[in-house]
């Protein structure tokens, strides 16, 4: 009888132990992780190529200093549908909408926004990914 107790003992800690290892508790969602990441999608036909270029040595580190990653930059493009893209392709991706704007509207980049108005036919477009 002491046997078989202790046998049962056994079993149920052993099955406690295993519902307890395979129950998972979800973390906890940070503010930031609940944000959609924005992506800034730029069509740029570049009309004066070597002013241009200090355009794109300026603008990248700001970029990167608000969180900004460039995805495409320049690179092969094919139409599917509609007008193909008049020049090259960029895609940013910041954190959120809130940062490219931040990006956007810098006194940094405002100071060297002008080279690229100046030196290429540009679009920007701002889109809000999927929420996470």
């Amino acid at each position: 009888m002491r046997i078989q107790k202790s046998i049962g003992v056994a079993i149920l800690c052993a099955g406690l132990f295993m519902a307890a290892a395979c129950t998972t508790v979800a973390e906890p969602e940070t503010a930031e992780a609940q944000v959609p990441k924005a992506y800034l999608i730029a069509e740029i036909e570049v009309v004066n190529p070597e002013p241009y270029k200090e355009y794109v040595a300026a603008a990248g580190p700001i970029v990167a200093a608000y969180g900004g990653k460039y995805l495409v930059r320049g690179g092969a493009t094919e139409a599917l549908e509609g007008a193909p893209p008049a020049g090259r392709m960029v895609v940013v991706e910041f954190p959120s909408m809130a940062e490219a704007k931040r990006f956007y509207d810098s006194p940094e980049y405002t100071d060297v926004r002008q080279g690229r108005i100046e030196n290429a036919i540009s679009r920007f477009i701002l889109v809000e990914g999927p929420a996470p």
